[in-house]
């Protein structure tokens, strides 16, 4: 693995960490974080309607775009449960990273933006 490599997926581990952490000091239930960690994956299903529809479906759910703002607003409005989710959101996000796996191409699901899975 290239020191880059590395440090990207160091630096996504402490972004998980810190989601993590954040998440911890909003009081909800650590069930609720377990019920929801993997909820993005569910994503995948898309790829039974081919690898395009599959990557869109993947990377909607894969990207910063939706939980951030989510998160914002969450503090914003004092919505403990909003917070939540988003953290949750993120952690799965960067914990993907961490491990390698990015952005899907609509080659196919081992296509991704950080290279192909498994290489």
């Amino acid at each position: 693995m290239k020191s880059v490599d590395l440090t990207i997926r160091l630096e996504w581990a402490f972004v998980a960490a810190a989601a993590v952490v954040f998440y911890g000091s909003t009081g909800m239930s650590w069930w609720l974080f377990g019920l929801l960690i993997l909820a993005p994956d569910l994503s995948m299903f898309g790829y039974l309607a081919g690898p395009r529809v599959g990557a869109l479906a993947y990377n909607a759910l894969h990207i910063l775009i939706v939980p951030v703002p989510l998160l914002i607003a969450g503090y914003m409005s004092g919505n403990a449960t909003a917070i939540a989710v988003a953290l949750i959101w993120v952690a799965h996000i960067a914990i993907d990273r961490a491990l390698g796996y990015g952005l899907k191409l609509s080659t196919g699901f081992q296509d991704t933006h950080l290279g192909r899975i498994g290489r």
